[in-house]
């Protein structure tokens, strides 16, 4: 089964980063989308069936913690993997509490993103 996949970060080159480490571990996707905030992913969420989102927590505009708590109080189900820089167990706990499936910290290794992925996404991929 083909995935969906949203990458949420500010960083055109993480954006970029996760998408060739996914591709390059051959886990299965049928389309990438991308966005820079947790608004344009919200706009993207609206118009695109999306299987997976992956997001940052550190961006402008709107940040990960408002992009999950947007998702959440809607009518959007889509399971979401935090993937960033911030590993403190308060922050981990906070972003779980609020629905994220799966918390990844930066950097991490390429293998480490597929089977989180596959642990999310109930090892549809393996």
């Amino acid at each position: 089964m083909a995935f969906q996949v949203l990458i949420v970060d500010d960083s055109p080159v993480m954006r970029t980063f996760i998408q060739r480490v996914m591709k390059s571990s051959e886990f299965d996707v049928s389309a990438y989308f991308q966005a820079s905030n947790g608004k344009e992913a919200l706009e993207v969420l609206g118009r695109e069936w999306i299987d997976v989102v992956l997001t940052d927590i550190n961006m402008p505009v709107m940040n990960g913690e408002e992009l999950l708590r947007s998702i959440r109080s809607s009518a959007i189900e889509v399971p979401v993997v935090v993937v960033t820089t911030d590993a403190t167990d308060v922050r981990v706990r906070e972003m779980l509490t609020l629905g994220a499936k799966g918390y990844l910290t930066k950097p991490f290794a390429p293998e480490a993103l597929r089977l989180e992925l596959e642990r999310v996404l109930g090892g549809a991929n393996a």
